[in-house]
């Protein structure tokens, strides 16, 4: 009510109150109503499918909601990973990692298969390296070593370890996934060049150009490997050779810097 619609009313004059009241009563009991029962239940908007755990979940985190509904109404079975994956790898082509991060973790979620859900993974866990988050590409990549041991993807699981491993810091660690990595697949020339770059690292050249010239043999062309093959034919002393590899690198260098242009 508006102040000018309080000075308009008029109080009701003391002789139209009924006799028996004593307004000046203060023992008089007025009529409390019916009431809240107890407990006192309050009211609450969201329906009981979104209730969380707020010592799990943290309340802020956006994506709670979102995945809550997708686990009650969203059929696993209607839901291809494999094309996730995809979906996945395509965000990563225009440097959406962060995007391509949440896509593969959505992928291993509904992923039937346990090699599938292991792509996912270490798919997840490169996105995360691509962002430099080193921390969660270790344990995407930690995870898909666990849901499939010795499955399809477990080597590139192991070599990707060690790679986001030694990024933090974790030197030693590291050492032993890519040891594990080429354990594991022998064919795999991601593997042998990770473990050629280490072993740079810890100033062992010899073992750095065995590992590196197996990369080379299985396919390995990128400038990174010839970078790193020339390190150590450069600590072994073989400079002549050193100078003719370095050659390639530069080479293969421009290359793929004229195939980014093109692109």
């Amino acid at each position: 009510m508006t102040d000018s619609e309080d000075a308009d009313s008029e109080a009701p004059a003391e002789e139209d109150l009924p006799e028996d009241l004593d307004v000046a009563d203060p023992d008089h009991e007025f009529s409390s109503g019916q009431g809240f029962g107890e407990p006192y239940e309050g009211f609450d908007l969201d329906p009981p499918e979104l209730d969380v755990d707020p010592d799990q979940v943290d309340p802020v985190d956006s994506r709670v909601v979102a995945d809550t509904l997708d686990e009650r109404s969203v059929n696993n079975e209607a839901v291809d990973a494999d094309e996730l994956i995809g979906v996945g790898l395509s965000y990563m082509g225009i440097n959406r990692n962060e995007q391509a991060a949440d896509t593969f973790e959505r992928a291993a979620r509904y992923a039937d298969d346990e090699n599938l859900e292991q792509e996912a993974w270490v798919n997840k866990g490169i996105a995360h390296g691509e962002m430099e988050e080193w921390d969660a590409a270790v344990g995407a990549h930690r995870e898909a070593i666990f849901v499939a041991e010795d499955g399809d993807h477990e080597a590139a699981a192991q070599t990707n370890l060690a790679y986001a491993l030694w990024e933090f810091g974790e030197d030693e660690q590291a050492y032993e996934h890519a040891e594990e990595a080429v354990r594991v697949d022998k064919r795999l020339p991601q593997a042998w060049y990770n473990l050629g770059f280490i072993e740079n690292e810890r100033e062992r050249p010899e073992q750095a150009l065995d590992a590196l010239d197996n990369a080379i043999r299985l396919g390995f062309q990128q400038a990174d490997v010839y970078e790193e093959k020339t390190r150590a034919l450069e600590a072994l002393g073989r400079d002549e050779e050193a100078a003719e590899v370095a050659e390639q690198a530069d080479e293969l260098r421009t290359e793929q810097e004229r195939e980014l242009v093109d692109e």
